[in-house]
């Protein structure tokens, strides 16, 4: 099955899409970058490699899986990171680690709508 829980709201549902392009995005933008758009040096880059911790948690993020949500979440900081960290750089770098931040932080943005309601249900069903 792919897709988001089937008791997700409309939301959760629009949330799950997002985060899915975002993460794809962030997959394809990273192989480019390291790869052919502006590699270490020419002809590719070992960097290449920094996809394999976008890869792994994949196969359940399309299957709307919540704990792999949460797993990417703590993997997607490690781009937002390396985007602030080289969006000072020369220009068709800083372009690119713009584009990281922005797709890391619309996958942030997106998982927490996802989960959202499912923690605070689990919290309720924890109390009681």
């Amino acid at each position: 099955m792919m897709g988001p829980l089937p008791q997700v709201s409309s939301a959760q549902r629009a949330a799950w899409w997002c985060a899915i392009a975002a993460w794809i995005a962030l997959v394809m933008l990273a192989l480019a970058w390291e790869l052919q758009i502006a590699p270490l040096r020419s002809g590719g880059s070992w960097l290449a490699l920094k996809v394999i911790p976008l890869l792994l948690p994949l196969p359940a993020l399309l299957r709307g899986g919540a704990y792999a949500m949460q797993l990417a979440i703590f993997i997607s900081m490690l781009y937002l990171f390396e985007g602030a960290a080289r969006v000072f750089e020369a220009r068709p770098v800083a372009i690119l680690a713009i584009t990281e931040l922005a797709l890391a932080v619309c996958f942030l943005a997106a998982a927490i709508v996802y989960l959202r309601p499912m923690k605070v249900a689990a919290r309720r069903s924890a109390v009681r």
